[in-house]
């Protein structure tokens, strides 16, 4: 069931250089939305990038006080109602798949998040763009990528939030992702 509040959570979510974080960019400037980036990236800076499965649960609740943060600075801020949007970049689904990619075992506060928190529209970035390099990102090659793409997939064809693979480079994926959400939340 899709959220009742006047605020649109969109989650853009996939394997690592997807262009994930440039696309929650873009599509915050388009929509002149709330960008709620990814904690991962400010953690793994912070404390190196050797992380373990405790890492992870520390992660994930940086992640959602940033994006308690963008809910809260959405509601002060939005005005009109086609200014209503947050673009999220990761979930608790990432975190899913990291810790049990990684690790075989998810904490159960991200598991709780997950059954908690509630989204109006998913974005999943296919694995169509190049693999870049970064002292963030754990898998070049293509198997990899192509199995956690699958893995988040059958996570969204199992829940009920509408969702679409967004494909693309440079503003065709721009303006794919602004095709897919306008199409399931207008």
């Amino acid at each position: 069931m899709p959220n009742q509040s006047p605020i649109k959570k969109i989650v853009v979510l996939g394997p690592e250089s997807t262009g994930k974080s440039t696309l929650c960019k873009q599509l915050a400037k388009h929509y002149q939305a709330i960008d709620c980036e990814e904690y991962a990236r400010t953690y793994l800076h912070q404390n190196g990038t050797k992380y373990n499965y405790d890492d992870l649960l520390m992660i994930a609740k940086g992640q959602i006080a940033l994006e308690e943060a963008a809910i809260t600075k959405a509601k002060n801020e939005f005005q009109k109602k086609d200014q209503n949007k947050i673009i999220i970049d990761t979930d608790m689904y990432v975190m899913k798949v990291w810790s049990e990619y990684v690790f075989n075992n998810c904490h159960p506060y991200i598991l709780e998040q997950i059954n908690n928190r509630k989204y109006d529209f998913y974005l999943l970035c296919n694995v169509d763009l190049p693999w870049a390099p970064d002292e963030m990102r754990e898998y070049p090659d293509e198997k990899p990528r192509q199995e956690l793409f699958s893995i988040y997939k059958d996570l969204l064809i199992n829940q009920n939030i509408p969702w679409g693979i967004v494909s693309g480079i440079h503003q065709d994926r721009l303006n794919h992702a602004i095709q897919l959400i306008e199409a399931a939340l207008d």
